[in-house]
């Protein structure tokens, strides 16, 4: 536990390197956080929290920086959005988000959200709703089915399915038949409903598989996301990155991957608000010195999506926050806009 003085002396430091990126020292830190001490007190409070692992001293300085574990606590237990900054925010983002088709609000928040932040913009786009128009079966093998479905939209989905039974052809074309004249038009999900009660009638093995049929087109995981990535060049203009090209390649391969941030944007739609990870906690994105600052956006009260900025540690994260807040509303608000 600190007390409020060394709390205090942490605070003013890691807004003083945030504001500056320089290691800050005793003289600059007294000034810094406005309390009447001698270099030798702060000395000894500074060196009390290097030992907490809150902050280092780099070799080339006599100054301090902070830890990922100490923005870690400044994020945690010293920072405070203040409501005029949110306003501020809000004319910044003017004239905000037109509605249109989904691709472009998602392409144009990606873009808003780097060139506020000056940093990497990253948007997850909306999972549509898993409508079929016509599917079909071919049997591919005995216990080998391959289901075929075909969106409103024209596009073809291709799964291949295991039964329990062998199938022949006319069985599956009675399947395909039989979900194509009842659902058609329908989300997976509600013809997963409906045929929990409806089916009685078909022989079991015939409703097994068109249940099976259902499940594998309504799995979220099977669902191609997608994730637009706008500023990945702001990255080069960042001290801490642009000395050491070989962790810039490797964050540039992340971007260019895209896989991971899915799977770190998707952990973050299931939270409320804006998430803050820092260094290497994410685990998805275990690079020690970037942060990302994450929210879910919404779609008439349902999550639907999330975004989030990616940026050095040392970022200002009350205006991160802000940004990634602002942001999430608008996207929110153009989508359920258009429909």
């Amino acid at each position: 536990m600190l007390d409020d003085r060394a709390k205090l002396l942490l605070k003013a430091l890691v807004e003083r390197y945030i504001a500056d990126g320089q290691p800050v020292g005793s003289r600059t830190l007294a000034r810094a956080a406005g309390l009447e001490l001698s270099p030798a007190t702060i000395r000894n409070v500074m060196s009390d929290l290097e030992e907490l692992g809150l902050i280092a001293s780099p070799h080339t300085s006599a100054g301090r920086i902070p830890t990922a574990r100490g923005y870690r606590l400044f994020v945690d237990t010293m920072l405070t959005v203040r409501r005029e900054s949110l306003s501020a925010m809000n004319e910044m983002a003017s004239p905000g988000i037109e509605a249109g088709q989904p691709h472009r609000v998602i392409s144009t928040a990606a873009q808003m959200l780097s060139n506020l932040s000056q940093f990497v913009g990253v948007v997850v786009a909306p999972r549509r709703a898993s409508v079929f128009r016509h599917i079909e079966f071919l049997s591919l093998s005995e216990r080998r089915v391959l289901v075929i479905i075909v969106s409103p939209e024209g596009d073809v989905q291709n799964r291949i399915i295991h039964t329990q039974v062998s199938f022949t052809q006319p069985q599956l074309l009675e399947a395909a038949n039989f979900l194509n004249a009842h659902y058609a038009g329908l989300t997976m999900e509600a013809v997963r409903e409906r045929l929990k009660t409806e089916v009685e009638a078909l022989r079991g093995e015939i409703a097994d598989l068109m249940k099976a049929a259902v499940e594998i087109g309504a799995d979220p995981n099977q669902a191609q996301d997608e994730v637009v990535v706008s500023g990945e060049r702001n990255l080069l203009s960042v001290s801490e990155f642009s000395s050491d090209m070989g962790n810039l390649r490797r964050m540039f391969d992340l971007f260019e991957q895209k896989t991971q941030l899915i799977r770190l944007l998707d952990v973050s739609a299931q939270a409320d608000g804006v998430r803050i990870y820092i260094g290497g906690e994410s685990q998805v994105v275990p690079y020690e010195d970037l942060s990302v600052v994450t929210a879910p956006y919404e779609v008439d009260g349902q999550v639907v999506g999330t975004l989030g900025v990616i940026g050095p540690q040392r970022m200002s994260y009350e205006r991160m926050i802000q940004i990634v807040d602002v942001t999430a509303k608008l996207v929110g608000n153009a989508l359920s806009h258009h429909k």
